[in-house]
């Protein structure tokens, strides 16, 4: 009996302190305020996310491919003119919010493979391989491919242009 007594003490004292729990960390009407203008936002920061990322993203497949922006050409080597390509193309099109879904999922797959072909040999750790900004260009496309184009994008303009038109 005086372990039932105590089992119905130690949950009643776990629920008193997970109510106050909550009462100390309830959201208040400032920070409910500023997520709202936050949320507000959100599609804008993520079309200007993916516009400059594409953007960045074209500029190496440039310097790969023209020897501009001061790198090297690499037209001499397959690897390097296939990577120049999809980087030149793939940053086009994914700026322009054009095919989104699965031109950023190919450059997520061509980051990967650069940083364990190029990085991945030098150390684990991508601060000490060097390899920080394929492993960053990866997720960031893995994550435009999953939201896709957004609003701020050229097949969306067109849908919007032609549902209104209809």
């Amino acid at each position: 009996m005086n372990k039932g007594v105590n089992a119905v003490q130690y949950v009643l004292t776990q629920d008193l302190a997970l109510s106050s729990l909550r009462s100390r960390y309830r959201e208040s009407n400032l920070d409910r305020m500023r997520r709202l203008m936050l949320q507000k936002y959100s599609t804008l920061t993520y079309s200007l996310m993916r516009i400059v990322a594409g953007l960045l993203f074209a500029c190496h497949g440039a310097q790969k491919l023209f020897g501009v922006l001061g790198g090297p050409s690499e037209l001499h080597d397959l690897e390097g003119f296939t990577a120049g390509t999809i980087e030149l193309v793939g940053g086009s099109l994914i700026s322009l919010g054009i095919f989104t879904r699965v031109v950023a999922f190919v450059a997520s797959g061509e980051m990967a493979v650069a940083y364990f072909k190029a990085h991945a040999p030098r150390g684990f750790w991508p601060i000490l391989n060097r390899g920080e900004l394929a492993a960053l260009y990866c997720f960031v496309f893995l994550f435009i491919a999953c939201q896709g184009d957004g609003h701020w994008g050229l097949r969306a303009l067109w849908t919007r242009r032609f549902r209104n038109n209809a």
